[in-house]
């Protein structure tokens, strides 16, 4: 077993080295405001961006402001594999994954016959696989087993994200449109739901990790990895799952505003890199606790993973 040497956040690994983004020609031809049916319109208002109560504050997560941001319709889920499939039929768009010939993959659910893969230093539960993309999510011939139509899409890097906004006449929500349409009205609170902590016995609202990272998952939510895009109870506003299950990639870079020096050289090495928000199906309060709204992760725009999604924004 060989370690890759690669940049990374705390919770997804970045490719060492960068490529140009995929051409999205085809894409621009035929765009086109194809706005989901289910999509939400969140009402102009002044929009809560961070907390009071920060469990990260290295991350940026506070101090809280406000923001006015204007009307807006949102996905009431992440991009599905059946959306994303319609893109890719109707463009031929290759993902950044497919064009490096590889991608991470956790290492529970890399399969047997995939043999020897290489882990990323520091975090070698995430391996590098070939063959792995969005629709062999676990690399080769997996997609019968980890594909379904419902589920997100998965193994999408920031660019790809982008090309797919672009064809639906949409874009990438900014830090405060997710956070004000996560929040569901109810203001600086940890979850969509309030401020009642998921745990590992009587109380799972969304999908996240149960019992020890990253060695053994009880899944007593349900998952082991994906859940439907539309599950669990919708927030205030009637969006699904916008906290667990999948990161959610965001239109802004990767910035904090800190004095502290490792703070600075830690962003030093994260120049490019774009916002994520909500966490996954990966986190855990022990190791990763970032699947709450205020929380913040980023990553080179043109890595991908099994844990990393996105919604999209239209204006009203």
């Amino acid at each position: 077993m060989t370690i890759i040497q690669a940049r990374k956040s705390c919770c997804a690994p970045a490719r060492s080295t960068h490529s140009d983004p995929p051409t999205t020609a085809e894409v621009v031809k035929s765009a086109a405001l194809r706005v989901a049916p289910d999509a939400i319109v969140i009402s102009g208002a002044k929009a809560l961006v961070g907390t009071r109560t920060p469990e990260i504050p290295e991350d940026g997560e506070d101090p809280v402001r406000e923001t006015r941001v204007k009307s807006f319709r949102i996905g009431a889920t992440t991009v599905t594999n059946a959306q994303f499939s319609e893109f890719i039929d109707a463009t031929g768009y290759v993902t950044e994954a497919e064009r490096f010939g590889w991608s991470f993959v956790f290492w529970a659910q890399v399969p047997d016959s995939v043999g020897a893969t290489q882990g990323v230093a520091e975090v070698e539960w995430w391996r590098r696989v070939d063959g792995a993309n969005w629709r062999d999510i676990n690399g080769p011939g997996t997609k019968a087993q980890a594909w379904h139509e419902d589920h997100p899409v998965v193994q999408i890097s920031w660019n790809d994200a982008q090309a797919y906004a672009q064809w639906v006449g949409g874009r990438l929500p900014s830090e405060a449109e997710w956070e004000l349409a996560a929040r569901g009205g109810k203001g600086d609170v940890k979850f969509p739901w309030g401020n009642q902590e998921p745990n590992d016995t009587d109380f799972q609202p969304c999908n996240i990790w149960q019992g020890r990272f990253p060695e053994v998952n009880t899944a007593k939510d349900g998952f082991i990895t994906t859940a439907p895009a539309r599950h669990y109870e919708p927030n205030g506003f009637g969006l699904y799952n916008v906290v667990g299950n999948v990161w959610e990639w965001t239109a802004e870079p990767y910035r904090i505003k800190s004095l502290k020096k490792h703070v600075r050289q830690r962003l030093a090495g994260m120049k490019g890199y774009k916002l994520s928000k909500g966490g996954s199906f990966l986190c855990h309060q022990s190791y990763c606790f970032r699947y709450r709204i205020a929380a913040r992760s980023g990553t080179s725009p043109d890595s991908a993973t099994t844990h990393q999604g996105f919604r999209v924004v239209w204006p009203s």
